[in-house]
C-alpha cells in the first residue's frame, strides 16, 4: 500500500479491466508496466487497470463458482474436510492472527489503487477523433461513468471492512478502518501511514456520500438507445453535457452491463444501513431502523413500482437451477431475480466439490438437523407446532417445498438415482461412510449445484454457472427486517408495502398451503413477526454466505452462536438426532479482529475488545 510515485499496472490487470468493459473504445496499452501519473493522462487502458483491480478483487469472489462457504462455522452446516478453515475457526482457532475472514490487506490494497484511479481519472483523454484532438463530450461522459464506478466500488469495500473488522474497541468506542481518501506514496511519513481507525459513523457517513456521488454520476442501469431512438432519449444529467445518442451508447451501452450503476450504489447503501441500524451496531452508528427501511424501500420503488412486492420473480427462489437460460442471456442481463451478478462461466468444480460421493463428488459442505429443523411443514406451522402434523419417524414427508430444493436427504431423488444417508446404507454416501466424502450430518448440499453437471472423471460435463452477488430477495428480506423492526408487521411507512406483505409474498412463491395461520399469528406480534422473518431469511439465503454475519449483527445470545451442529443418524428406519460438531466462540467474537500483523506494525490502530493486541 506505501506506493504511488510510479504506477505499476501489470498487463494482466489491464486486459482484465478491458474484458470487463467489452466494446469500450479506449486504447491499446503500451508494452512498458510502469506507468507515471503523466503518462496514464493519454493512456486511458493503462489507467482504467487500476480500476480494474478493484474488480479483480471484488469482495463477492470474483468467478462464477466463487462462494464462501461461512456456513460451517454457524449452526447451518458442517465440512467433511478436516483442513477447512471455516471449521477450525468455530472450533476455537479463530485469532487475529489466524483469520480466515480476514480482508483488511487484500481490500485495502484495492482501496489504494481506487483512491489512485479517482486522483487521475479527471486527468484522462479518453477518446479522440481521427486528427488526434479529444472528444470532449466523450470524454466528459467517461470521466463520469469510471468516477462514479470507482466511487461506489469505494462504498462496496468498505461495507465488507465493516463486515470483517468493525468492532468496540478497548477504548469503548465503535471502530472501523482508518478511512483513506487519497492515495499513499512511498514518498511519505511513517505517521502518514500509522493512522488511527475511524469511528463506523464516520465510516458509514463515507459510503453514503461516496454512494450520492455514484448516484449522480451513474446512469440507474446501463442500456442501449435503440437505432430508432433519438438524442431526446439521452438521460437529462448526461444531455446538459452536450450528450447525443451515438454518445451515450458508446459510454453507457449495453456493452457496460454488470458495472457498478446507480442502482447497485443504492444497493450497497441500503445494506450498510441494514448493518448499521443492527443491534450489534446501532449504539454507535447513528443509524436507525426506519432509515435503514427507507433505503432499502428505496432501492424496490426505484426497480419494481410503487407496489414492488407483485414482482416478487416467481423462480426467484430457484434461481441458480436455470442454467440454459444463463448460456443464452445476452451479456450483462439479468432476470428479475438478480441485480448484481459475476459473469457466467462453465464448470464443473463445485459439484465436484459437493455432490455425495456416489455421483463422484466429495460431499464437503453437510447442512445440519439445525437447518433442516428451520423448513416449517407445508402448512406453514413450525415442527414445534402440536397442530404440525410433524412425524419424527418420517421427518421429510410433507415440508415445505423448498427443503427439497436445497438439501438432499435420506431418499431424495438426484440425478435419477435414490440417495441412502442412513449408517446401514450400502455406498459411500452413508453418513460417516468414508471421511473426507460421506457427510457427517445425514445431509449433502443440493442448493447452488447444477443437476446436469457430470463430475465423472472419464466424461465430466459442466455447465454453466453464475455467482449472485446481490438478490431482490436478498433486499426484500432486508426491507422486511428494517420496517418490522421500525413500524411493526403491517406498517411500511410511506413505502406503501409492509413486513408482513414481503414475507406473504416469499412464502406463497415457496408453495406453503394453507391459510398460513402461521403468518397470521406473527402478524399481530412485533417480536413473532421478529423471529419468522429472520428464519424465512434463513432459509431463503442459505449457502449464499450470509448466516455468519447475520448471527453476529442481530447479537444473538452466545449460546446461539455456539449452538452444537446435530445430524440425522438412521438405522433400521429409525431416525435419532446425534451431535456432529460443537461451537466455541467467546463474548467478543460477534466482530472480528484487526490482523495481528498491522497491529505490529502501526500503534494508532486500536484492537476490538478482546483480541489482545
Amino acid at each position: 500500500m506505501r506506493k504511488i510515485n510510479r504506477f505499476a499496472v501489470v498487463s494482466l490487470i489491464a486486459a482484465s479491466m478491458l474484458s470487463l468493459t467489452s466494446c469500450d473504445d479506449l486504447f491499446e496499452p503500451a508494452l512498458e508496466n510502469h506507468k507515471v501519473p503523466a503518462e496514464l493522462e493519454d493512456m486511458p487502458t493503462w489507467a482504467t487497470g487500476l480500476l480494474g483491480h478493484a474488480y479483480i478483487g471484488i469482495p463477492f469472489g470474483s468467478g462464477a463458482t466463487d462462494w464462501k462457504w461461512t456456513e460451517v462455522a454457524t449452526d447451518d452446516a458442517v465440512s467433511n474436510d478436516v483442513d477447512n478453515d471455516y471449521r477450525s475457526m468455530a472450533a476455537g482457532s479463530w485469532r487475529a492472527d489466524r483469520n480466515p475472514l480476514e480482508t483488511w490487506r487484500y481490500l485495502r490494497g484495492s482501496w489504494q489503487y481506487i483512491n489512485q484511479f479517482i486522483e487521475v481519472a479527471p486527468k484522462i483523454v479518453w477518446a479522440k477523433d481521427e486528427a488526434g484532438e479529444p472528444l470532449k463530450v466523450v470524454c466528459d461522459l467517461y470521466t463520469k461513468r469510471f468516477l462514479g464506478d470507482a466511487y461506489g466500488m469505494r462504498a462496496l469495500y468498505m461495507l465488507h471492512l465493516l463486515k470483517s473488522h468493525a468492532g468496540w474497541g478497548e477504548d469503548g468506542q465503535l471502530l472501523g478502518i482508518p478511512i483513506l481518501t487519497e492515495s499513499e506514496s512511498s514518498d511519505d511519513s511513517f505517521d502518514s501511514f500509522n493512522k488511527p481507525r475511524n469511528t463506523f459513523k464516520e465510516c458509514i457517513d463515507l459510503i453514503n456520500s461516496d454512494v450520492e456521488k455514484a448516484i449522480e454520476m451513474l446512469p440507474e442501469d446501463y442500456f442501449e438507445i435503440p437505432k430508432e431512438g433519438t438524442d431526446d432519449d439521452v438521460p437529462a444529467k448526461y444531455r446538459s453535457l452536450g450528450a447525443k445518442k451515438d454518445d451515450f451508447n458508446r459510454v453507457f451501452g449495453d456493452h457496460a452491463k454488470g458495472r457498478m450503476s446507480a442502482r447497485i450504489a443504492r444497493a450497497v447503501r441500503a445494506q450498510a444501513a441494514l448493518l448499521a441500524a443492527s443491534p450489534a451496531y446501532s449504539e454507535g452508528s447513528g443509524v436507525t431502523w426506519e432509515q435503514a427501511a427507507n433505503y432499502l424501500g428505496d432501492v424496490l420503488i426505484k426497480a419494481w413500482g410503487s407496489n414492488p412486492v407483485t414482482r416478487l420473480d416467481p423462480n426467484g427462489n430457484k434461481w441458480y437451477t436455470d442454467y440454459n437460460g444463463w448460456g443464452s442471456r445476452t451479456a450483462g442481463s439479468n432476470p428479475d431475480e438478480i441485480l448484481w451478478r459475476s459473469n457466467r462461466g462453465t464448470s464443473s468444480n463445485m459439484e465436484a466439490d459437493m455432490f455425495p460421493p456416489t455421483l463422484f463428488g466429495k460431499g464437503r459442505v453437510n447442512p445440519s438437523q439445525n437447518l433442516v429443523d428451520a423448513f416449517p411443514m407445508a402448512n406453514g406451522l413450525p415442527i414445534t407446532d402440536p397442530n404440525s402434523g410433524y412425524d419424527p419417524q418420517n421427518p421429510y414427508a410433507n415440508r415445505d417445498p423448498r427443503l427439497d430444493l436445497y438439501i438432499i436427504h435420506n431418499g431424495s431423488q438426484y440425478k435419477g438415482a435414490t440417495i441412502t444417508t442412513a449408517i446401514d446404507g450400502t455406498d459411500n454416501n452413508a453418513m460417516n461412510r468414508f471421511d473426507g466424502q460421506s457427510t457427517r450430518t445425514g445431509y449433502y448440499l443440493k442448493k447452488l449445484l447444477v443437476e446436469d453437471v457430470n463430475c465423472n472423471p472419464s466424461s465430466t460435463v459442466g455447465q454453466t454457472h453464475i455467482n449472485a452477488w446481490i438478490r431482490y430477495t436478498e433486499i426484500f428480506l432486508d426491507y422486511a427486517e428494517a420496517a418490522n423492526e421500525a413500524w411493526g408487521p403491517k406498517n411500511g411507512g410511506n413505502n406503501g408495502f409492509s413486513a408482513y406483505n414481503v414475507i406473504k409474498a416469499i412464502r406463497q412463491r415457496a408453495g406453503l398451503s394453507g391459510n398460513d395461520v402461521y403468518l397470521e399469528e406473527c402478524a399481530n406480534d412485533k417480536a413473532k413477526m421478529r423471529e419468522l422473518i429472520r428464519n424465512e431469511r434463513r432459509i431463503e439465503l442459505c449457502f449464499e454466505g450470509f448466516r455468519f454475519w447475520d448471527l453476529r449483527r442481530w447479537k444473538v445470545d452466545l449460546s446461539k452462536l455456539n449452538e452444537t451442529v446435530k445430524g440425522m443418524q438412521i438405522q433400521n428406519n429409525q431416525y435419532k438426532v446425534v451431535d456432529v460438531e460443537t461451537r466455541n466462540y467467546s463474548d467478543y467474537m460477534y466482530y472480528g479482529p484487526v490482523p495481528y500483523s498491522e497491529m505490529l506494525k502501526f500503534d494508532a490502530l486500536v484492537q476490538n475488545k478482546g483480541w489482545g493486541k
